[in-house]
C-alpha cells in the first residue's frame, strides 16, 4: 500500500452526519462508511465498490455537501492506479 492518507476530523464528522441522515442514498452511506472507517487508520484503503459509490455520490445533483465531502475523502484513499495489486489489471501475461 503506497497511500498513507487518513480521513480528517471534519470529513469524519461529515461522514457520520451522512450515515445518520435517513434521506442519504445507499451510495452516499457506503462512501461515508468507508471514509469513517479510515479515520486514524492509515493502512486502510477504499475498496472498489466504495470507490464506485463515492464517484456516484460526487456526481449526484441531490447529494448533500456532507455526503460529497465524505465521498471525496473516500476517493482520495483509493489504491493508486497502475500498482500491481494482484487483481485482474495487475496480472502479467
Amino acid at each position: 500500500m503506497s497511500k498513507k492518507e487518513v480521513t480528517s476530523k471534519p470529513a469524519a464528522s461529515k461522514a457520520a452526519k451522512t450515515l445518520g441522515n435517513p434521506s442519504s442514498s445507499k451510495a452516499a452511506k457506503s462512501a461515508a462508511g468507508s471514509a469513517l472507517s479510515q479515520h486514524k487508520a492509515p493502512n486502510k484503503q477504499t475498496s472498489s465498490s466504495a470507490g464506485k459509490a463515492a464517484a456516484k455520490t460526487l456526481g449526484s445533483s441531490t447529494a448533500s455537501k456532507a455526503a460529497k465531502s465524505a465521498a471525496g475523502s473516500a476517493l482520495t484513499q483509493r489504491p493508486s492506479k497502475g500498482t500491481n495489486s494482484g487483481g485482474p489489471r495487475g496480472k502479467k501475461k
